[in-house]
């Protein structure tokens, strides 16, 4: 491997870590707000108990996940200085709107609503987690904004001075069609995130007897419901766009290397990576590939071969092929573990509507390791978007060879890749350790119920005088 591979890899190992606490962020602090909300509403002193439990979780998770997102931008600097010089002027006010407004946002009211209570009044005090939440999901349309330049650029012009993009239009940036159905899949996601966490503590909990958490397991479920649906069609019908800036991304998710109309989606095949341009089919279904490719029953999804013909021709001599044997099994992963995710919501809110869910000892303890998936899911999903790009940095403009710091070596680039692995090891053990030991403490551990707002106080008897 050459400073290239090590710093792909790094970048890849840095982002993929940090992602897993940003959609329970999220998720979590969208659900604590509507667990806040109620109790509000209710005054049920159940409801404060369960919003602070969950808040603790929240704040454990945000602690590790700033951690692990500082990272990421010292990686700009130290291996991908070529890059960062040549989306700067692009990048510079995505990522300064996500700094200066969103996460001071975010990090500004989470701070409020720790120390809020019993201080703040009640209205203020929940709105600032409501705002905690609306902080979390800016920071990701930044954030997904500046990624989606990169799959699909818009809105810029190439300065003939430097030969770099330069931003022309920030309304174009924030209106990119790959950035629209992109966000809202991952703010879609990031909620199933959430409610599959609360779910699994809350299951683990009423297997023990913990009756308060029936509360959070139904409402849990009643976000998954409707939520694992959405995704899947917003993620359907994020395909068809891509197909019409990225085919060769879908071609290879596919692993499609002649062009067909209509086209027939594999479930599952023997074969057919990087070398191998006949594999074997199993379980095909019918035009399917044409719907989630173009939208259309008929429509015809361009092969891997025609594509690599027309990008040569294009941008010249080289490989324009990612690899599709990580694209063909990322999409798929990622498609069947959120149809599972789907059905089992929809087991769960049979077994509510039969009052059975508390007694259904089976479906708890599938509950409570069934967390694992929207884990998995969200990392075939950036796997999926991030490899199907290459070569490409940014897509059409920028190679991925020519974005690494020509100073960096591959010996540097090798020591710090194993120092960070060995740090985002010891994290991802103390979040871990932390978020299952919190989680099994359980309410009755928790500080005695208190009024929200001031402390009254209490009249003081006068002295006797003589």
């Amino acid at each position: 491997m050459d400073a290239v591979d090590l710093a792909r890899i790094q970048f890849a190992s840095t982002s993929i870590y940090h992602f897993l606490f940003v959609p329970v962020t999220i998720g979590l602090s969208f659900l604590v707000a509507i667990l806040h909300t109620r109790w509000y509403r209710s005054a049920e002193p159940a409801h404060r108990r369960l919003t602070r439990f969950f808040g603790t979780l929240l704040l454990i998770n945000v602690a590790v996940g700033v951690v692990t997102g500082l990272v990421q931008e010292f990686q700009f600097g130290m291996n991908w200085s070529a890059y960062s010089r040549f989306v700067g002027d692009v990048f510079g006010a995505p990522l300064a709107m996500e700094g200066l407004a969103a996460f001071f946002l975010e990090s500004t009211f989470l701070g409020l609503w720790i120390f809020g209570w019993n201080v703040l009044p009640a209205r203020i005090h929940l709105l600032t987690i409501w705002l905690v939440f609306i902080g979390a999901t800016l920071s990701g349309a930044f954030i997904m904004a500046a990624n989606s330049w990169m799959q699909h650029p818009v809105g810029y012009t190439t300065n003939s001075r430097t030969g770099r993009p330069q931003l022309d239009s920030i309304g174009e940036l924030f209106t990119n069609e790959v950035f629209l159905w992109g966000y809202l899949h991952v703010v879609l996601a990031s909620v199933l995130t959430g409610a599959m966490v609360m779910l699994a503590v809350s299951a683990w909990q009423l297997r023990r007897g913990n009756l308060l958490f029936k509360t959070s397991t139904l409402l849990a479920i009643v976000v998954l419901v409707p939520v694992s649906a959405l995704t899947l069609m917003v993620g359907s019908h994020l395909g068809v766009e891509e197909t019409k800036y990225q085919p060769m991304k879908i071609a290879a998710a596919e692993g499609q290397w002649t062009t067909c109309q209509p086209c027939s989606f594999s479930l599952f095949q023997i074969g057919g990576g990087n070398n191998d341009h006949t594999p074997t089919q199993i379980f095909q279904v019918p035009h399917l590939l044409s719907i989630l490719g173009t939208g259309s029953w008929n429509g015809q999804v361009d092969g891997l071969d025609e594509l690599q013909s027309q990008d040569v021709q294009k941008y010249g001599p080289g490989n324009y092929v990612p690899d599709v044997f990580v694209q063909y099994w990322s999409m798929r992963v990622m498609a069947y573990l959120g149809s599972l995710v789907s059905l089992f919501s929809l087991w769960g809110a049979w077994l509510a509507y039969r009052r059975k869910l508390e007694r259904s000892r089976f479906f708890l303890a599938v509950a409570t390791w069934a967390v694992v998936t929207p884990f998995i899911m969200n990392t075939a999903g950036w796997l999926l978007t991030e490899n199907g790009r290459q070569p490409w940095l940014v897509q059409g403009l920028m190679k991925t060879a020519d974005g690494i710091s020509p100073s960096v070596s591959t010996a540097e680039v090798a020591v710090s890749l194993g120092v960070f692995l060995a740090v985002y090891v010891l994290l991802a053990a103390v979040a871990v350790f932390l978020m299952m030991r919190y989680g099994r403490r359980g309410l009755e551990l928790e500080e005695p119920e208190e009024p929200e707002g001031p402390a009254p106080v209490e009249p003081r008897t006068p002295a006797l005088t003589y």
